[in-house]
């Protein structure tokens, strides 16, 4: 279990279960999303880049296509976005909250 900080003042323990893109049919992030504490303060981003899984996940869900992010990041490919939704599934699937006192 890992603990962190809430801005509030609390603490939330995370709990993760399973091992990354280990959902049938789904790509492996693993292979295309890394967590680097020197990279973006630690945020997961995309192998060999400085762009953020939550900045696609953002563009995307605010309506752009996914051509024109492709577009927008000639770096990026199809099969990176893939992962970004993959990693999103696995932290919607394993994500575990557990309000702990301050």
């Amino acid at each position: 279990m890992v603990l962190i900080r809430l801005e509030t003042g609390g603490y939330v323990g995370m709990s993760f279960r399973r091992s990354p893109g280990s959902y049938y049919g789904v790509m492996p992030w693993s292979e295309r999303i890394v967590v680097d504490a020197d990279i973006l303060a630690g945020k997961p981003v995309i192998r060999n880049t400085r762009i953020a899984v939550e900045l696609i996940l953002e563009l995307l869900a605010a309506g752009q296509s996914e051509n024109d992010v492709l577009a927008n990041y000639p770096g990026l490919t199809r099969e990176d976005i893939l992962a970004c939704f993959s990693y999103a599934s696995y932290l919607a699937h394993e994500y575990k909250a557990y309000p702990m006192p301050a």
